[in-house]
């Protein structure tokens, strides 16, 4: 028999996925079936079921591949030196959620897992992890940006980490719900909460 490359797997678990996420989109998490993924991909169900033993897998490889993706795209602007001030931080980070959140964009599904994860243990554990160390992203920007000067001295941060990385879940629900606002919108609605230079 011959034997299966690492080439080859990547690319049938990555046809699988990619089945699964058109699904989603068009079908909704709860309203896909595993039938409709494996339709999708045009793989038999011995062969999706060698990579993933359920629906609640494959969005929890869904979506751990999409925080990968923002993280690396994000991960300039809250990790540089010095740090960028807060409007010029938010406007980068909500440049690479607007990559993801229009139509077959993969954080309309975030909403869906959101929901999900209400009802599912496994789901909120995954969901309480990764969102848990984004926003220790965000603390650790607001402490330096505090040393750097880029905020008032004494803020503290954790409560201002959890605020500012507060503000783009908020983003997310509106644009994926309510189809707005645009980010020059946004960021100009948190300008003005803002006292002082931003």
């Amino acid at each position: 028999m011959p034997r299966v490359t690492a080439e080859h797997r990547s690319a049938r678990r990555r046809q699988i996925l990619d089945a699964a996420r058109r699904c989603f989109d068009r079908n909704g998490f709860h309203r896909t079936s595993m039938q409709h993924i494996l339709a999708e991909s045009g793989l038999s169900a011995g062969a999706v079921y060698g990579y993933f033993r359920s629906k609640d897998e494959i969005m929890t490889a869904i979506a751990g591949e999409t925080i990968g993706q923002i993280l690396a795209g994000v991960g300039a602007g809250l990790n540089a030196d010095p740090p960028p001030p807060v409007l010029r931080l938010l406007d980068t980070v909500l440049t690479e959620v607007d990559r993801h959140v229009g139509e077959g964009g993969i954080l309309r599904l975030a909403v869906q897992v959101w929901g999900e994860s209400m009802h599912d243990a496994t789901m909120a554990e995954f969901v309480a992890s990764t969102y848990e160390r984004l926003r220790a992203l965000f603390v650790d920007y607001a402490r330096r940006a505090t040393a750097a000067g880029m905020l008032p001295a004494g803020t503290d941060p954790g409560q201002a980490g959890a605020a500012l990385f507060g503000l783009v879940p908020g983003y997310i629900l509106q644009r994926v719900l309510i189809g707005g606002p645009e980010r020059p919108d946004y960021l100009a609605g948190v300008r003005s909460l803002l006292p002082g230079p931003t």
